[in-house]
């Protein structure tokens, strides 16, 4: 008889080959076909992304770009080396004890961002000052009107969050875990989400709550509490830079 399985996001050595070469390689070549797509996009838009007034549907449209090689390399991945079930091999479920997700991710945008950033800010003030730390969020709200907000709450808030921890919680760190160690799986996949960003400023904040995600995920074994909370704290970002 074979040997029942553990969760998905912790399966026993051997259970399945997603190893962390085929996460990383899944990885690159998903990144590699967004950023193309997403050039494409552009292009075809006439638009410059680099202008302050960037409108908001090219934002949309260049996110979703990112995201769709993305969903379609981990179908992939899940129907050649996992068990063709994407949300038994990534962890994607949702119980109601992951409604506590929600007061985390909260409570990281308003407690865990400022305690984070008070040392770096008193070293360096003009480095991590509160306004280059929202520069990107407030560019991005401000470039939005109307259906434009609908928009960018579905982009921030629901694509997101949905989509990053598929891909760094549930490919990479459950790679990770399972072939390495839960404390360096965490951290690693913490710093890769970090680092992905490309938002230097950004790094301590994103590598901070890419550990608590990261966490959410290691004590579930699952990504509902971490879907959660990164919905959250994307959302308590958002409305916090609406209000100013």
């Amino acid at each position: 008889m074979s040997s029942p399985r553990l969760p998905a996001v912790r399966l026993g050595e051997g259970a399945l080959r997603i190893t962390v070469g085929v996460a990383a390689m899944t990885w690159l070549l998903a990144w590699l076909g967004g950023n193309v797509l997403g050039s494409v996009v552009v292009a075809i838009s006439g638009e410059d992304p680099g202008e302050v007034d960037t409108p908001v549907w090219l934002t949309v449209a260049a996110a979703v770009s990112l995201w769709v090689p993305m969903l379609v390399a981990l179908r992939e991945v899940s129907l050649r080396y996992g068990t063709g079930s994407p949300a038994e091999d990534y962890g994607l479920s949702l119980r109601p004890v992951d409604l506590v997700g929600i007061p985390v991710g909260i409570l990281s945008q308003l407690v865990l961002l400022p305690l984070v950033y008070w040392p770096l800010e008193g070293a360096w003030p003009d480095t991590f000052s509160r306004p280059r730390l929202e520069e990107s969020a407030r560019t991005l709200y401000d470039s939005a009107d109307g259906l434009g907000y609908v928009a960018l709450v579905l982009v921030v808030v629901a694509g997101a969050p949905l989509v990053e921890e598929l891909m760094y919680r549930g490919l990479l760190q459950g790679a990770l875990v399972r072939r390495v160690d839960d404390l360096i799986g965490l951290v690693v996949a913490a710093a890769w989400f970090a680092l992905i960003h490309f938002r230097p400023v950004e790094y301590p904040g994103l590598f901070a709550i890419g550990l608590v995600l990261g966490s959410c995920a290691l004590l579930t074994r699952r990504l509902g509490m971490s879907i959660l909370a990164h919905v959250a704290f994307n959302a308590t970002g958002l409305a916090w830079v609406a209000s100013r």
